[in-house]
């Protein structure tokens, strides 16, 4: 494969989790909890994934290490939770502005775990993405709903959750083919739902067949999609054109709420959105163009 191909599954990745606040607003509308349709979400993308699993290549682990990978797929459940819990309250368009903060906090964990301190240009492009978030949320626009303070702090949580979440599993069971650590980690995630969330829905056959549909959509794009195609992707394009591309998952979560739900966005709302991609690429230009050379 080409390096624009290996680019294009990225990309794709961060469009899969763009999409997954208008389903899940859409299955909040029919009716369905936020633990119906988290806990779909997980056990359906669980075991989708370890059915590609049974087809796929395989390498021996010990238990020990197996544990290790499903311990690290425990921030992966939490982000599901967190994330749905501010969708109750919030616009998708602002949700995903508030999760989009794991850009920085990933920032702030590995300064504080690997001691390696943010370059002038990483700390302007958190200035602009911080700027730009105010404006995409929507702060200074008149008609839009006052942000639920409620929801802000579920979405932030989220952001916090999902950068533990990129953390671990960057520097664990390296050697695990993709597919298989992807297995692992979302059982660590359904084994945490399940404990803060049993599953009671299952037995009643009326809920679970309702929420079938958006819980298979949101398991492959929520659970399967894109941590395979981050996987697969990311070692080839570099972990700096890798955040570039992985911001895919903002105009389309934009879009969708715009198209889907019919969400108002304003003006002021999109210069946002934009400055959040400037402030990325700001940040990751030098990353961009080693990757560049050496492709």
């Amino acid at each position: 494969m080409k390096t624009w191909h290996y680019a294009l599954l990225v990309f794709i990745g961060g469009c899969c989790l763009g999409i997954l606040s208008t389903f899940v607003k859409l299955a909040y509308s029919a009716g369905f909890s936020m633990v119906e349709v988290t806990g779909s979400q997980v056990l359906f993308g669980t075991l989708i994934i370890w059915l590609v699993v049974l087809f796929a290549k395989k390498t021996k682990i010990s238990f020990r290490q197996a544990g290790i990978i499903m311990l690290a797929g425990i921030p992966m459940g939490l982000t599901g939770l967190l994330y749905y819990q501010s969708l109750q309250t919030l616009d998708a368009s602002l949700a995903i502005i508030f999760l989009f903060q794991f850009i920085w906090i990933g920032s702030v964990i590995e300064w504080v775990v690997f001691k390696r301190r943010p370059s002038s240009g990483k700390v302007l492009s958190i200035v602009i993405l911080l700027a730009g978030s105010i404006l995409a949320a929507g702060l200074f626009v008149e008609n839009i709903q006052s942000v639920s303070f409620e929801g802000a702090v579920w979405g932030m949580l989220s952001a916090v959750t999902f950068s533990i979440f990129i953390f671990l599993s960057s520097i664990i069971g390296k050697k695990v083919p993709a597919i298989q650590k992807s297995a692992l980690l979302s059982t660590g995630g359904l084994i945490v739902t399940f404990i803060l969330f049993p599953p009671v829905f299952l037995l009643d056959i009326t809920t679970l067949t309702g929420v079938l549909p958006y819980g298979l959509i949101l398991g492959v794009f929520g659970v399967v999609l894109p941590p395979l195609l981050f996987s697969i992707g990311m070692p080839h394009v570099g972990p700096g054109l890798g955040t570039i591309l992985t911001a895919s998952e903002l105009p389309v979560a934009i879009i969708m709420s715009a198209l889907v739900l019919s969400e108002e966005i304003a003006s002021l709302q999109w210069f946002g959105v934009v400055l959040i991609l400037g402030g990325i690429i700001i940040g990751n230009t030098k990353q961009s163009q080693r990757v560049s050379l050496s492709g």
